[in-house]
């Protein structure tokens, strides 16, 4: 039973980091209507960011710079590229960020190399232990920080200009567009925001009990596609419950994968894509998506 609990606490704070890295998926979503597959780039940005500057300015100002990078980064990728593609079918889009993924993954991992990046966060490899159940310092700090943010997000996009602007352009953008919300700030704003929580998921991936930031980091923002896609890509609320399911489902997958070997090695690593495909079979739009009705 401790262990059972030890792996739903880790897969919850795990699952938490998920939810900003689907939460940023989201946001691009609802504001543009594009599928963003850049975003892992943005991750490792942020990450290689923080992680070459934390010996020199300290840990927190390099934190605020890796935000700031990334930020600014999908800043730039929306302003220099998905602009000029504006009006274009989605699907043409998001082959444009796969390009851009593509440049932008292959200049970061030419400048990490080989290495292992560490982002000297404070919290090291201590270890919380109540009774028989123990979880790193860096879960619990992941937890809270996703809670916070996720927390400010949702109350920014129900209560600010920005926030109503964008649930206008993600109602009808035309009819928002001649109301007078500027669609290009909107789409600037998501992308600068989405890579802003990048740059926090970075961190919280990197931190022990992994070794650091390293060329494969990016592929994380893979496993949190499935949590944006069964939660529906165009919910917030979806994001955040599709982050937990995946990150529980993974936790305990990898945790009891020795009495599972009969459904083969690296169940952990397949388990969030059987859970999206089992939810989607049974709700195509996702757990929280908007259904589109066609008339026959």
């Amino acid at each position: 039973m401790s262990t059972f609990a030890e792996l739903l606490l880790n897969g919850v704070s795990l699952g938490s980091v998920y939810a900003l890295i689907a939460l940023g998926f989201v946001v691009i979503f609802r504001a543009t209507e594009v599928v963003n597959f850049a975003h892992a780039s943005l991750l490792l940005a942020g990450g290689y960011v923080t992680a070459i500057l934390h010996d020199d300015i300290g840990f927190w100002p390099a934190l605020l710079a890796g935000i700031a990078g990334a930020a600014l980064v999908g800043a730039a990728v929306e302003f220099l590229v998905m602009r000029r593609y504006r009006g274009s079918d989605q699907s043409v889009l998001a082959i444009v960020t796969i390009g851009v993924d593509i440049l932008l993954t292959t200049e970061l991992t030419r400048r990490i190399g080989t290495d292992v990046l560490t982002l000297g966060d404070p919290w090291g490899d201590a270890v919380l232990t109540v009774g028989p159940i123990s979880i790193a310092h860096t879960r619990i700090a992941a937890f809270v920080a996703a809670a916070l943010l996720i927390t400010a997000f949702l109350l920014a996009f129900r209560y600010t200009t920005w926030g109503v602007a964008m649930r206008a352009a993600a109602e009808s953008p035309e009819t928002a567009a001649l109301m007078g919300v500027r669609l290009g700030r909107v789409s600037l704003g998501a992308w600068a925001v989405a890579g802003g929580l990048a740059a926090v998921a970075a961190l919280f991936l990197t931190v022990f009990p992994t070794p650091g930031l390293e060329r494969a980091t990016s592929l994380a923002a893979l496993k949190a596609f499935p949590a944006a896609i069964l939660g529906g890509l165009d919910s917030t609320t979806g994001a955040l419950v599709g982050g937990l399911l995946i990150g529980v489902t993974e936790s305990l997958a990898t945790g009891y994968q020795s009495d599972l070997t009969f459904l083969g090695r690296g169940l952990g690593d397949l388990a969030p894509y059987l859970v999206m495909l089992a939810i989607l079979l049974i709700r195509p739009a996702g757990l929280f998506g908007t259904k589109e009705l066609a008339r026959v």
